[in-house]
């Protein structure tokens, strides 16, 4: 190296320090960066070997690069020194700046640690300047800024002009370990820049295809599929539906933009819609189409983030289940209709009646100042009356009833013979089932039952057949349904017994109802050309609160016996 007495070598030097240190700056790769800083010091600062061990980030060291002899970087590189024994080193002798120098008066200590390292052959030093074979020197790369974290340690071995260097040596060599532990960190940036790129180009590509496939996806589903706005003055508006969505309910995409899925749903429906679970929520509602047709569907919600902060969407998978409810409906209308005559069944019957009962007896029978007449209770039975709002008035509030058991719980209990009855609570929204009275005219109504046994029906049977019995019987059903109010109940029994309820009426009221019935069923009927008659005989019971369903059956038959044999034998003729 430059003797310190020679301006111009030092000036030579630092030009040969400035290319390496641009050399550092151009490598592509933290590989030949790291190859860079070794080639740099063989050729810019005089030394004859040189090699750089990385930290690791395990925090050993790696012979990472090496320049100056092929059979030792054949023979070191690769191999690692633990992190202990680095800083032991590190730590012993002489410090010249960063630097440190173990002259081989120390180095001995050193040779059996795990650090790889070599020795070159030459004589002993006659100077006190002279390098020696075993003089070891380091320069450690320190990251810039305020935690000095350690990258790496250049180490060098014996000098080409054969000398320890000087101050302008120890300089050049402490500088050049700067600018290589910037290079470095530089390098390492650009990798790690780069590795994020490509992970970020994989993942972008992943992302349109998963895009791409979630699209063709959504758009040629073979069921319905719908993205909805979540939150905000649009919540629920419809922001992308697929074709098959739009096939189903005969509109165009650009129309059903304009919608949310309460615009369409049936008006009976909005309360199903509004109780399902944004999240997770399934649903079977009736969708209304361009046509002002509505068709059954289950909907099937989830949520959909559309970034890890960003705004949430509601994806809504729509099936099309027309045919099943329909064959659902028509199952459950055969299990609670009569497979004849269309009507209602027995065990239709008694499920309509029971849900009209409760188990308690109605204080309704005393007259007005006696007790149990409501006026006694005071301003108590008063509360009570404002909850007894009248609900059970017809059979369509049956099927609402039924959809108010499910959203409030159960406010019946069940009988002895099977059959649910409203509860009997204080305030149990229940209206009494009272009988009136047929000796005093007070105008009370009540729930009239009435049980009719056609007369002579046997005998057409036994006639004509029973497909002219059975065609007489769908002719009395459908003159017993056009005879009475919408809302009352027709129900065959079995053979040939019918019962009608009819709510709201009075003692004389359900009279005139059985004789206007009796006149309908009388009347010939005509069957394959031929002209037949059956007579009819009405029993005229009262659903009461307290009652069993049995009870008022029985006694609604019993009343039409006795009503059988007192008319005149000639009334019951039949043929």
């Amino acid at each position: 190296m430059e003797t310190e007495s020679e301006p111009y070598v030092r000036l030579a030097t630092l030009r040969q320090l400035h290319q390496v240190v641009t050399d550092l700056n151009t490598a592509r790769s933290l590989a030949d960066t790291l190859q860079a800083v070794a080639d740099g010091i063989v050729a810019g600062l005089g030394y004859e070997l040189a090699c750089v061990n990385l930290v690791r980030p395990d925090g050993d060291l790696v012979v990472a690069a090496f320049a100056g002899s092929a059979a030792a970087e054949a023979l070191i590189t690769g191999r690692v020194g633990s992190r202990p024994s680095w800083e032991r080193r590190l730590s012993m002798g002489e410090a010249w700046g960063d630097l440190r120098f173990i002259p081989h008066t120390e180095g001995w200590v050193l040779m059996d640690d795990d650090v790889p390292q070599w020795h070159t052959d030459g004589p002993e030093p006659r100077f006190d300047d002279e390098w020696h074979p075993q003089d070891r020197l380091y320069a450690p790369m320190y990251t810039s800024g305020g935690t000095r974290e350690l990258l790496g340690v250049i180490s060098v071995d014996r000098p080409r002009n054969g000398r320890r260097p000087g101050p302008w040596g120890q300089e050049a060599l402490q500088m050049y370990a700067s600018q290589s532990a910037i290079a470095i960190s530089n390098a390492r940036l650009r990798a790690n820049m780069q590795r994020a790129l490509v992970r970020l180009e994989r993942e972008q590509q992943a992302l349109r295809a998963s895009e791409e496939s979630f699209r063709q996806a959504f758009e040629y589903a073979p069921s319905g599929m719908a993205i909805a706005e979540m939150g905000g003055d649009q919540h629920g508006r419809l922001l992308r539906t697929n074709d098959a969505l739009c096939r189903l309910l005969g509109r165009p995409a650009s129309a059903m933009r304009r919608y949310s899925f309460a615009d369409l749903v049936h008006p009976e429906d909005v309360g199903t819609l509004l109780r399902t679970s944004a999240e997770g929520g399934r649903a079977e509602i009736r969708l209304c189409r361009r046509d002002g047709s509505y068709v059954w569907v289950s909907l099937r919600n989830s949520v959909v983030a559309d970034t890890a902060d960003g705004p949430r969407f509601l994806l809504t998978h729509v099936e099309d289940i027309e045919e099943r409810k329909r064959h659902e409906l028509q199952l459950a209308h055969r299990a609670s209709h009569d497979s004849l005559t269309g009507l209602p069944n027995s065990a239709e019957l008694r499920a309509r009646l029971s849900a009209r009962l409760c188990e308690r007896p109605p204080a309704a029978r005393a007259r007005p100042g006696e007790s149990g007449h409501p006026d006694a209770y005071g301003d108590a039975y008063e509360a009570h009356d404002a909850y007894d709002t009248p609900y059970y008035e017809s059979y369509e509030n049956y099927e609402n009833y039924e959809r108010y058991e499910g959203d409030h719980g159960d406010p019946r209990h069940f009988r002895s013979d099977g059959f649910a009855v409203a509860s009997s609570g204080a305030y149990d929204h229940h209206v009494h089932a009272v009988a009136p009275d047929a000796e005093v005219d007070d105008g009370a109504k009540g729930l009239a039952v009435l049980f009719c046994d056609l007369d002579g029906f046997k005998s057409i049977n036994d006639r004509f057949g029973h497909q002219t019995g059975d065609a007489v019987l769908v002719e009395v059903a459908r003159r017993l349904t056009t005879g009475v109010r919408e809302g009352d109940t027709v129900a065959r029994l079995g053979g040939d017994e019918f019962v009608v309820l009819a709510d709201g009426l009075g003692a004389a009221d359900a009279a005139d109802l059985a004789v206007r019935l009796r006149n309908a069923i009388i009347l010939p009927i005509r069957v394959g050309g031929r002209g037949v008659r059956v007579g009819a005989s009405f029993g005229i019971g009262w659903a009461e609160c307290g009652m069993t369903v049995d009870e008022i059956l029985t006694s609604a038959d019993q009343r039409m016996y006795v009503e059988k044999r007192s008319r005149a034998k000639v009334h019951r003729r039949a043929g």
